[in-house]
């Protein structure tokens, strides 16, 4: 778009409560009416070269340093790729269950923090409320009981994940081909502990997300929404599995454009695309092309791809969530709150199923079989399906990575999400309230999206260097 000499730029710098850093710029006319509205991601991270000459077995203890909120996603995405290097993706009992306690303890603890702590304070204060209160204090102050909940819920899912990773952050729990660690029966029982109470507290935080989603349907129906295609990970038999299954992809009627996929050969499937103005990638559906091809991931693609969740109450939340389109794909971008909620109660019912099972002290950690050059792992993150793809070489250092993480995949859908909301809350407005531009967070936050994750390089980064005297005059500039 070439902007007229009229032409009004707003920007929202930085996005808040999201993880990372990221902006929004807002192009007006001279009658204040929207022109254009782009999400830019401003901060760049190579994790995809730093691991290049790394030791294999390194990698998904180096990756998960992309993120202090969802390192285990990396982690497990990783060690799945690395279990084909090493020909031990056939997991024993003891590994593969360990893995999915963890991952399910990342999943509940992410949700939780979302919702309790970023996204609430728009649902419960209102879009336009004073700054001053619309945030995790104010969360705090009028209603310190869902405060003390989002603050145990998450604890609880990182007690998970220490006693499953070794750590509650950056744990070396999964290695090539298995698990370093089983579960003791005294830490399953010190997790049994709080158990019922989290199931409760889950249920609640569903019927909060729920009951905001009906009663304000007319509200929430057309902010941000659109519609698009949905893609997930589905297991065999349709249900939803957050730790592994094979690729599906529906458009917007719920028509299935691919299904059954091996990920392996997601290359066949997937393209990324780069634009000039920002380091997030954004990918589509190869047969579909840019144009019609970008799609959503995340809990609400996840509950629109699915046939059925294989835990009671979750599959129940999901049908009452499917009824309200008539069993149809559902696109409005704010119902990922309530389909968020459904997840945080099936990890909860996984996390309990999985407590009782006794192949967790068991001692068969490990498998190992062919030796491979080239390792692809998957998995359902918090945010949305997340692609982990190496190379090896015959030294066993990594020469390639390549990273397709969930926010990535989000990116056009934010964008016109950002667009949409602009549009039509933002445009000829006399004065652009803060209360106002909150309404662009808002759609941004409906995502969770993950920043620091999502950045790649376009081609070489710029470089300037400039020569400041003592009193601030510039010697020298060089630039690249």
């Amino acid at each position: 778009m070439i902007a007229s000499t009229n032409t009004k730029r707003v920007v929202i710098e930085p996005v808040t409560r999201v993880e990372g850093h990221g902006k929004v710029t807002i192009l007006l006319d001279e009658k204040n009416r929207v022109q254009q509205a782009r999400l830019h991601v401003v901060e760049f991270r190579g994790f995809e070269r730093f691991i290049q000459g790394r030791p294999f077995w390194e990698v998904p203890v180096l990756v998960q340093r992309l993120c202090g909120i969802c390192p285990v996603s990396h982690h497990l995405a990783a060690a799945k790729a690395m279990d084909r290097i090493v020909g031990g993706e056939n997991l024993t009992p003891t590994a593969e269950k360990m893995r999915r306690l963890m991952h399910y303890g990342q999943m509940f603890q992410s949700h939780a923090l979302h919702f309790f702590h970023l996204c609430s304070p728009d649902l419960l204060f209102g879009f336009d409320a004073d700054v001053a209160i619309r945030n995790v204090i104010g969360v705090a102050a009028k209603y310190p009981d869902l405060a003390v909940q989002g603050v145990m819920m998450r604890k609880y899912g990182q007690e998970v994940i220490r006693l499953t990773a070794g750590k509650k952050i950056h744990g070396t729990g999964a290695i090539p081909g298995g698990i370093n660690k089983n579960l003791s029966v005294e830490e399953r029982d010190f997790l049994l502990k709080d158990l019922d109470q989290m199931i409760t507290w889950s249920r609640g935080a569903l019927k909060i997300a729920k009951d905001y989603t009906v009663e304000n349907l007319e509200k929430v129906a057309p902010f941000g929404s659109f519609d698009s295609n949905h893609l997930s990970l589905i297991r065999a038999d349709g249900a939803m599995d957050l730790y592994h299954g094979n690729l599906r992809a529906i458009d917007a009627q719920g028509n299935k454009i691919f299904d059954q996929v091996d990920y392996c050969k997601y290359v066949d499937y997937i393209v990324e695309e780069v634009r000039n103005w920002s380091y997030m990638k954004f990918p589509f559906i190869k047969s579909l092309g840019p144009e019609t091809g970008w799609y959503r991931v995340g809990p609400l693609a996840r509950v629109n791809t699915c046939d059925f969740i294989d835990t009671p109450e979750a599959e129940a939340a999901r049908k009452e969530f499917m009824a309200v389109t008539d069993n149809k794909p559902n696109n409005l971008t704010m119902a990922y709150h309530w389909t968020r909620m459904i997840e945080l109660l099936h990890s909860i019912e996984k996390i309990k199923d999985l407590l009782h099972d006794k192949d967790l002290q068991g001692n068969d950690l490990v498998v190992k079989g062919e030796r491979r050059e080239e390792g692809i792992g998957l998995i359902e993150a918090p945010r949305g399906t997340l692609f982990h793809h190496y190379r090896v070489d015959k030294n066993d250092q990594v020469v390639m990575g390549n990273l397709i993480v969930s926010t990535t995949s989000n990116n056009e859908p934010m964008n016109r999400a950002v667009q949409k909301v602009a549009e039509d809350h933002l445009s000829g407005q006399s004065e652009l309230t803060e209360g106002l531009l909150n309404h662009v967070e808002v759609a941004i936050r409906a995502y969770d999206p993950c920043l620091s994750c999502a950045t790649h390089a376009l081609g070489r980064m710029p470089l300037v260097v400039e020569l400041v005297d003592a009193q601030g005059n510039m010697i020298d500039r060089k630039a690249r």
